[in-house]
């Protein structure tokens, strides 16, 4: 378990910014976890734990403490009965790989979230979904080390306090868990329609009738290649902004405008509104922004193309959400956390 001084962030996150970590370290056991974070406890350095840096933008100031980079293996059935099986998987496992090792296995609930990069363990954090499937819909339960109790502790789903792209490790928990294994249990159904629109659409497209996780991993895999830009080929971290979510007023003022625009019924008087087209709709896409580009296939996407630091980044998503508020009186959210 060596530690390692002075280390780029920009080499470790996918938007390829950021300066110099003070100390990094990459933990494979949870025992490892334990003593990295004791150890920089008890100096008084503080920690931040970074899975694959796909949802991480680190400052140009870098990190004057200690990054634990998790690389817990695991992919273990634990349990398994006519209809059901249930996985413990290292939080340092590849998702994708994940979600294809179970897709293999012809096991149903995350196969609509392939081609996510990041790992097992940082799906949790802000309740990872795509095309109508999200963790929260699966995960039993999870492992982690509780910095609070110095302990290992289990928090069943519930304990997660599971939102829209959200939970408690983004809010009032954020900093206290390391999680170092998630339990998933995965059904041995096929899948059944109806799809996620964007799924739909694709498989009348291919005039596809019949519906595996193959074919859902497939599709989805797809439409992501097309539509978003690969991280380790061009610097960007995914949807960088939430979609919005809306009271019935502001949907009732957007659709008097804009009576086509498709949303998403969120339940208490609220609705999701795709912010890739409300930002599509400000004439922002497509646009060069302080060395940003918003991608001209999907406008939640900012890529890195030429930025030479955080202030650039900043400067371009604020800009981006004025131009939201400005345009629709609805404020957005960045979506990946800020190393700080």
């Amino acid at each position: 378990m060596e530690v390692h001084t002075n280390i780029p962030l920009k080499n470790f996150t996918t938007m390829k910014l950021g300066g110099p970590a003070r100390f990094m370290a990459e933990a494979r056991t949870p025992e490892e976890v334990k003593a990295l974070y004791e150890n920089a406890s008890s100096k008084h350095i503080p920690v931040f734990v970074l899975g694959g840096g796909s949802n991480v933008i680190a400052r140009d100031e870098g990190y004057a403490g200690m990054i634990i980079r998790i690389r817990i293996p695991g992919f273990d059935v634990i349990a398994d009965d006519i209809n059901t099986t249930t996985i413990k998987i290292g939080a340092g496992e590849n998702w994708d790989s994940v979600v294809k090792r179970t897709v293999d296995m012809h096991l149903s609930g995350i196969e609509a979230m392939s081609w996510i990069p990041g790992t097992a363990g940082a799906a949790p954090v802000q309740n990872v979904g795509a095309y109508g499937q999200e963790i929260a819909d699966t995960l039993v339960s999870l492992e982690a080390y509780d910095a609070q109790t110095k302990t290992f502790v289990v928090l069943q789903n519930e304990a997660c306090g599971f939102a829209y792209r959200d939970s408690i490790f983004r809010r009032d928990q954020k900093g206290r868990y390391i999680i170092t294994s998630i339990t998933l249990k995965l059904s041995k159904s096929l899948p059944q329609p109806p799809f996620y629109d964007a799924l739909q659409t694709y498989f009348e497209q291919q005039n596809i009738k019949i519906f595996t996780q193959e074919t859902i991993r497939d599709a989805v895999i797809a439409i992501r290649t097309e539509k978003l830009p690969d991280p380790t080929v061009t610097p960007n971290t995914g949807s960088f902004f939430k979609n919005a979510i809306v009271e019935n007023w502001q949907l009732t003022e957007l659709r008097q405008k804009y009576p086509d625009v498709t949303v998403f019924d969120m339940g208490n008087g609220t609705s999701k509104v795709p912010t890739g087209w409300l930002i599509e709709h400000t004439g922002l896409k497509g646009q060069l922004l302080h060395g940003m580009r918003v991608h001209d296939k999907n406008a939640l996407v900012l890529i890195n193309e030429s930025a030479t630091g955080y202030a650039d980044l900043a400067a371009a998503r604020d800009q981006i959400i004025g131009a939201v508020r400005d345009t629709f009186r609805i404020q957005i959210e960045q979506e990946p956390l800020e190393l700080a």
